[in-house]
């Protein structure tokens, strides 16, 4: 069998989904997906806050990974990264993002688009020293995304990373930062066996939100 037929074999849209009346919605997209989040969760849909961060380079190319949502308010949502790392460099030259939200087992899309602004570094800090203990190792290690020329090296670098950590449980890196994503627009996509799926697009305006149906 190629590849070809190996995937047109697979099934798409073959369970039961949640239903989604645009016309039953509020007047801004953060309590929706709010809504959506905790549909996902109670439905036990596996890591519901993980999202991909889509991004630009210097030389304008597409960038994208995987990153998980820490915190979501009336002005955004928020996530963590380092400010040297890749996607930190290209932050800071430009700020405009993309963020999407899968939520298979529910057949429903969240496309976030706005601009990512550091928030306080005291904020940054609470956030490195609420983590769990790796994830403190990982963050103390640095060098995210620079090339590994063996992974003793890296070995190396945790077990520093960790007495450090362990010695100094409070110290945060400054390179550690939280971004705020201040959205303008903000898509929500329920899928549809029949094909017949919905979409409601919530739209920035000066004077606040507007609302519009898209084809799908």
């Amino acid at each position: 069998m190629s590849t070809r037929d190996l995937l047109r074999g697979l099934p798409v849209l073959a369970h039961e989904m949640p239903s989604f009346d645009p016309a039953d919605t509020p007047d801004a997209p953060v309590p929706l997906f709010a809504s959506w989040l905790a549909g996902a969760i109670d439905a036990g849909v596996d890591e519901p806050h993980a999202m991909t961060l889509s991004t630009v380079d210097a030389d304008g190319a597409p960038d994208a990974r995987v990153l998980i949502l820490k915190d979501l308010d009336d002005e955004g949502w928020r996530f963590a990264t380092t400010s040297t790392s890749a996607k930190g460099r290209q932050l800071a030259a430009e700020p405009r993002v993309a963020l999407s939200f899968h939520w298979r087992e529910q057949g429903r899309q969240v496309r976030v688009r706005g601009t990512a602004r550091p928030v306080h570094p005291e904020e940054s800090r609470r956030d490195f020293l609420a983590r769990p203990l790796g994830s403190r190792i990982a963050g103390m290690a640095g060098r995210q995304s620079e090339p590994l020329d063996r992974r003793e090296a890296l070995d190396g670098a945790f077990a520093r990373a960790r007495a450090l950590v362990l010695n100094k449980p409070d110290l945060a890196p400054e390179a550690h930062t939280v971004y705020l994503v201040r959205p303008e627009t903000v898509e929500f996509w329920q899928a549809d066996r029949a094909r017949r799926h919905v979409r409601l697009r919530y739209r920035r305006t000066a004077d606040g939100w507007e609302r519009e149906l898209l084809w799908p």
